[in-house]
């Protein structure tokens, strides 16, 4: 069986039709993840797939879009990215370099549809990822700092619609990446302390990246908080 299967996408700038590709659930089985659910696959990396483009007029979208354009969205991304376009075809399988313009163009859009917080933070998520796999240290921490950006943001706006503990434990995670380490403790603190989280897989996350972030402060010579100072003791 083909890993790829193809569906039809009607693009919601240019009203056209266009085939794009997803892969089938039986091969996006990771054989590991980092801490911040990075994912690796043997065969065909499935986050590949997520942005759909439409080869005729650029425009790109994920599952999680809101449907539709305002005429003034439509304008805004015919001058940012549609008056440059020439015809491509990024429907089938990708390469690297497919998978990262794809998002690109998918960060663009959601940027002119003002789509809401946690999906531009996931799509700069996803791009630091790809930046990750080829070792591109220097791109993937912009990235990431981008993504946390993000996702704070996404804190402060929409914690009514988001998995609190999930999301601070990512902004914990991806702040101890990018050595903030103090603001990586608030985070992992407040999951560990709120008597209300109930989610105990990401508690017993939380619990262990505490620790990781005290191991890496200690390797930095960074000064430990007191609680960390502690622990020690």
């Amino acid at each position: 069986m083909e890993p790829l299967f193809q569906v039809n996408v009607e693009c919601p700038q240019c009203d056209k039709s266009f085939i794009t590709s997803r892969v089938r659930p039986s091969f996006k089985k990771p054989y590991k993840k980092d801490s911040d659910f990075c994912s690796y696959y043997k065969e065909i990396n499935p986050e590949y797939y997520v942005a759909r483009v439409c080869p005729q007029c650029g425009f790109a979208t994920t599952e999680n879009f809101k449907a539709g354009l305002t005429l003034k969205q439509k304008e805004a991304f015919k001058e940012k990215i549609g008056d440059q376009w020439t015809v491509r075809q990024l429907g089938w399988e990708r390469t690297w370099e497919d998978a990262l313009q794809s998002y690109k163009l998918a960060l663009v859009c959601a940027q002119v549809k003002e789509e809401q917080p946690r999906i531009i933070a996931g799509i700069l998520h996803h791009i630091a990822w790809l930046y990750r796999e080829k070792d591109h240290t220097e791109l993937e921490r912009k990235f990431l700092r981008f993504a946390l950006d993000a996702y704070i943001l996404v804190f402060e706006t929409e914690q009514q619609d988001v998995n609190n503990a999930r999301l601070m434990y990512i902004m914990g995670d991806l702040s101890r990446r990018l050595k903030k380490y103090s603001e990586a403790v608030k985070w992992f603190t407040r999951v560990i302390n709120d008597k209300r989280i109930m989610d105990a897989a990401m508690i017993k996350s939380c619990r262990e990246q505490w620790a990781i972030t005290r191991e890496d402060m200690l390797a930095d010579q960074a000064e430990l908080p007191e609680e960390m100072i502690e622990e020690q003791a």
